[in-house]
């Protein structure tokens, strides 16, 4: 599997995001708007909202290029329903339950079944949740330092209003499926159902 190593804070930079998209907080001292002077192409916009959102949610081009496919056999407009299926994969899920830290984090805890889905364990992060899923640690997983603490440090953050969070129980419910305005960072979505309609 292919592992994305650029430096977060750098690429946070170069995207136009706040590191805390990506559950990191820090700040970069370097001037923001360094990469503003550069006129930017209309090609080159579109190519770098399709990376901001490869970053945010840690995936390669291939697997992108599929959930971009999908998006555009649904009903709706194809960037919205892009948003939707990249929200309700389960490392994201597991990440905006406040159970990891970062996705990457989550995708890692993911991987080594550490959730389950509706009382059956998955170890797949790009597993879809639905309406009505039931999304929670594992019952031997709770008892770890690990999860306590992370527990306690995502205590301050948003949940969305899709998902009913129960941090108490490990757990939460997909009440409905996600959409563009439950996202924490702007995305421009038809710039890359432009790049990929070429």
């Amino acid at each position: 599997m292919a592992v994305n190593k650029d430096p977060i804070l750098k690429r946070c930079r170069y995207l136009g995001i706040s590191p805390m998209v990506m559950g990191i907080n820090k700040q970069s001292n370097r001037n923001p708007n360094a990469n503003s002077r550069r006129k930017v192409s209309e090609y080159g916009m579109q190519l770098k909202e399709k990376q901001k959102l490869k970053f945010i949610y840690g995936m390669m081009e291939t697997p992108f290029r599929h959930y971009f496919e999908l998006a555009e056999k649904m009903e709706g407009k194809a960037g919205d329903n892009l948003i939707t299926l990249l929200e309700s994969r389960l490392d994201n899920v597991a990440f905006r339950m406040g159970m990891a830290l970062t996705r990457r984090e989550a995708r890692q805890l993911v991987g080594h079944g550490h959730f389950t889905v509706n009382g059956k364990r998955v170890d797949i992060p790009s597993y879809r949740v639905s309406v009505g899923d039931e999304i929670a640690v594992c019952e031997k997983s709770r008892q770890s330092a690990k999860f306590k603490d992370v527990v306690e440090q995502t205590n301050g953050r948003t949940t969305p209003l899709w998902l009913d969070v129960n941090k108490e129980a490990f757990s939460a419910k997909v009440n409905r499926l996600p959409n563009p305005s439950d996202i924490d960072y702007e995305a421009e979505t038809h710039l890359i159902v432009e790049l990929y309609s070429k």
